[in-house]
């Protein structure tokens, strides 16, 4: 494992102490149990921290149970999709967001 040096005001290491020593662990457990919650060490860690986030602030709902079943019997394919697609006619949603956005400045 590496190893990383910081430098903090004392008074703010003396807290780290204080509560690293009221959670029963020491100063240098805390400070990597915060930055694993902060850095992903993989993509799949990066996909979690994000849902994790999200459900937190309450923009990510969990499908129900009925929810998961019927998306469970979709059986209409990624390709199905793309002809039925292809069949409409007009604008791509993305076109029109893009049109009725106006130009960036």
């Amino acid at each position: 494992m590496a190893s990383l040096t910081i430098e903090v005001p004392p008074e703010r290491l003396a807290r780290l102490r204080e509560r690293a020593e009221r959670e029963g662990t020491t100063a240098e457990a805390l400070v990597e149990e915060w930055v694993a919650e902060r850095v992903p060490a993989s993509p799949q860690d990066a996909r979690r921290l994000a849902r994790e986030a999200l459900r937190r602030a309450g923009l990510l709902a969990e499908l129900t149970d009925e929810e998961k079943a019927i998306a469970n019997a979709c059986t209409v394919t990624h390709e199905e999709v793309r002809a039925m697609m292809d069949q409409c006619e007009g604008p791509l949603l993305s076109e029109i967001v893009i049109e009725q956005r106006g130009p960036k400045v």
